[in-house]
């Protein structure tokens, strides 16, 4: 049937008109098409626990490198620490965990107590110290710390694993002891025995001349001398600085009696860089320069490690350090014992830390697990120079009835630690 021209426009009118108010209302017994269901959002699910670390730190007074093939870094440990929640909060999504770091750096001239005190006061209990020896006992032996538990990522004193050593203190960083029976267990597997021994007069200078002595009683080295630097570090960028420390290395070590290595105890950094190739004798120059002793390298590449270097360097432009390494490990121990735990109070979390089960991955090719007597981490020591790994320590060679790695540092049967465990 044809419409007229009439007709046409009354049903386009009609078609506006419907496309205006809308679909009519459906016939009585007519099926209408559902309408799409809006899809709302379920709120998220509340995380199971939340386990939130203080990274606690101070800028104290550093000594510039000696050469300027090192930069200056004033971020060193907190950007390991930074890498670690990082990670932590990836699990923490997979995991229904929410873990979270409070950043607190002092100045030179802070008040650690004072902030140690006001963080516990606010019920903050898992402290990752960046502190030296006596602002760590300071702040471990707070009333308030009592129930606290505090890793320590930078202090290597010997005394802090004997004498002084504290029940809520757990070390991360390696003794000046371990450090030193790495490097003594590399030079007796060399043959490496007779030592001449340099160190500097700063205190930490001293403590690991004084490990390096122990060392070396335990494990064959003989030193047919030690000597101290006395000299003027002079001023080594003036046009003649070159010519002065090619003048004083010859002297610090000439007419000593014969020996296989240099042994050097330069923790304070004044000289310990030049003596390689300035010493009178050729001799290979090991302990704080040259062949070094240390938890991390940049050199190290071994059991997975470059994916934490990579990551490092994306996060922070720039290579980790040992104090970055050790920072890291620290915030991930907290982490890693709430997550084998699924739980975040204080008492888990102490007593897996010794606990058979806990097991900290390091990239090291070992688990790395807490000496009960001590608190001191089980660890490898790399032992590496500017440009590769050498070895690492313990070596084969050196045998333990429980770890391997207890032949680095104080043995049960020889700790001075008697807070219990």
């Amino acid at each position: 049937m044809r419409l007229s021209a009439t007709g046409r426009a009354a049903v386009l009118a009609a078609g506006l008109l419907l496309g205006l108010v809308g679909s009519p209302p459906p016939l009585p017994g007519s099926v209408q098409a559902a309408e799409p269901a809006t899809t709302s959002k379920q709120p998220a699910k509340p995380p199971l626990f939340a386990l939130r670390v203080v990274y606690l730190g101070k800028r104290y007074p550093e000594p510039p490198p000696l050469s300027l093939v090192e930069p200056i870094l004033d971020d060193k440990g907190l950007q390991g620490a930074r890498l670690a929640q990082q990670e932590n909060q990836l699990t923490g999504r997979l995991m229904r965990q929410d873990y979270q770091l409070v950043e607190q750096i002092l100045p030179e001239d802070g008040d650690v107590v004072a902030a140690a005190r006001s963080l516990l006061a606010a019920g903050e209990r898992y402290i990752v110290a960046d502190l030296n020896a006596p602002d760590l006992l300071a702040i471990a032996d707070l009333p308030e710390a009592q129930a606290a538990l505090i890793m320590n990522v930078r202090a290597n004193d010997d005394e802090l694993r004997n004498e002084q050593c504290r029940v809520n203190v757990y070390h991360v960083a390696p003794s000046d002891a371990m450090r030193a029976d790495g490097l003594a267990q590399y030079l007796a597997w060399k043959r490496w025995n007779s030592w001449f021994l340099v160190r500097g007069e700063q205190p930490e200078d001293l403590r690991y001349a004084a490990a390096l002595r122990r060392a070396a009683g335990r494990f064959g080295g003989k030193i047919v001398e030690e000597r101290a630097y006395q000299f003027e570090a002079g001023a080594r960028r003036v046009e003649s600085g070159h010519q002065q420390i090619q003048t004083q290395m010859p002297l610090l070590t000439q007419a000593a009696p014969d020996y296989d290595v240099l042994v050097v105890a330069d923790a304070g950094e004044r000289f310990g860089e030049y003596l390689m190739f300035r010493t009178e004798q050729p001799k290979l120059v090991v302990g704080t320069h040259g062949l070094v002793s240390a938890a991390w390298h940049r050199a190290y590449e071994q059991f997975g490690s470059m994916s934490l270097h990579s990551a490092f360097e994306k996060l922070a432009d720039r290579q980790i350090t040992e104090a970055d390494y050790l920072a890291w490990l620290g915030v991930k121990i907290f982490a890693e014992a709430a997550l084998r735990t699924s739980k975040a109070d204080l008492d888990t979390i102490r007593k897996y830390l010794t606990s058979d089960a806990f097991v900290a991955p390091g990239f090291k090719g070992v688990g790395l697990t807490f000496r009960r007597w001590d608190h001191q981490l089980r660890q490898p020591m790399l032992i590496a120079w500017r440009g590769s790994l050498v070895s690492m320590s313990p070596q084969d060679a050196f045998l333990h009835e429980h770890f391997a790695t207890d032949t680095l540092g104080h043995d049960q049967p020889e700790s001075g630690c008697r807070f219990g465990g």
